[in-house]
């Protein structure tokens, strides 16, 4: 099997596929309050074209899939098209990121039969007025009766928290809590501006040390070692007494790109080797072209894995792409 290989070592083995752009919140860091604008229906990648992608993808080595969005739930089908994912490609580890906010119980029933062992839910606060600032129109109750019912159907459950200085910082040790009393695995992420104008807006940042620093005067944390063979980007904690487990992702003060295993492909169907990189892959031309065969499009991912970069060093050096997250599936 030939494999996605960088010149720094790192091997490709995880693709995250944005499924849209769309989505029903409008969270301060995704967008910093301007307007969307979403791409038409035609240009985004059709569920056959990314059924291929996986398919080349397998042939590459690759193992996990994350499908994200925008918010996928929104994408009309998406529930059956998990369905033709699974029965294709029992072998991929399938995993999906959501908002929560569109499952109700009875798909969170056909998820599990389906076979979907985990998922990613983002929660920024477990106050209503807070959780309704940060998302613009969010409902909190639909999104916590849909992570308390993912924990009753026994669905690996992570939840994803942005943590904003002056917003949301004081409930970390609110959501540590909640990892003490349910299996879940809790992830606090520093604030990244994506959409910024070359100058880094640090006003919501908070960093990972000051985020664990508030943790460990509540709790005894005890810090799992990385096993080779895990490639994701937290740190992560048990907690002491806990069921569930802390996790830390630190993109700026303490970046993991000697980890990285990923490719993104937005929903408009461009690779990004990495979240900074300026440098795209369009595959979509590809994918509809009936003259370009899969192997043609192995040769531009082998290539594109080839060129993947250090993220932090792009960073530092201010010679970043700026997109919202919503555009590059977070």
């Amino acid at each position: 099997m030939i494999k996605i290989k960088d010149n720094f070592g790192r091997y490709v083995n995880y693709l995250r596929i944005s499924i849209t752009d769309r989505c029903n919140f409008r969270c301060i860091y995704c967008g910093q309050g301007r307007d969307f604008k979403f791409l038409p229906c035609s240009e985004i990648l059709t569920y056959e074209e990314i059924l291929r992608l996986i398919s080349i993808g397998q042939r590459l080595g690759v193992e996990k899939v994350r499908l994200t969005g925008g918010e996928p739930f929104i994408r009309k089908g998406f529930l059956d098209f998990l369905g033709k994912v699974m029965d294709k490609f029992p072998d991929i580890d399938l995993r999906i990121t959501t908002n929560g906010s569109l499952l109700k119980k009875h798909d969170i029933v056909k998820l599990k039969q389906i076979g979907i062992k985990a998922i990613n839910v983002s929660l920024d606060s477990f106050d209503e007025k807070k959780f309704r600032y940060i998302t613009k129109n969010g409902n909190l109750y639909s999104v916590l009766d849909t992570i308390y019912s993912l924990i009753q159907e026994d669905i690996r459950t992570k939840i994803n928290v942005v943590v904003l200085k002056d917003i949301n910082d004081d409930e970390v040790i609110r959501f540590a809590n909640f990892a003490v009393n349910n299996p879940v695995d809790v992830r606090f992420i520093e604030f990244m501006d994506l959409t910024r104008d070359n100058k880094w807006n640090q006003k919501f940042f908070v960093s990972a040390k000051d985020i664990l620093s508030q943790i460990y005067k509540e709790f005894e944390l005890i810090p799992e070692i990385l096993e080779k063979k895990t490639k994701g980007p937290a740190r992560r904690y048990k907690i002491k007494g806990g069921k569930g487990r802390i996790g830390i992702i630190s993109p700026l003060s303490d970046h993991c790109c000697n980890r990285c295993n990923r490719f993104r492909i937005t929903a408009d169907g461009s690779l990004k080797t990495c979240l900074f990189a300026k440098k795209s892959y369009l595959l979509k031309g590809l994918l509809r072209n009936k003259k370009i065969s899969d192997d043609i499009i192995v040769k531009v991912m082998l290539k594109a894995g080839e060129r993947k970069p250090i993220g932090r060093e792009l960073y530092l050096k201010d010679k970043c792409e700026y997109l919202g997250m919503y555009k590059v599936g977070g």
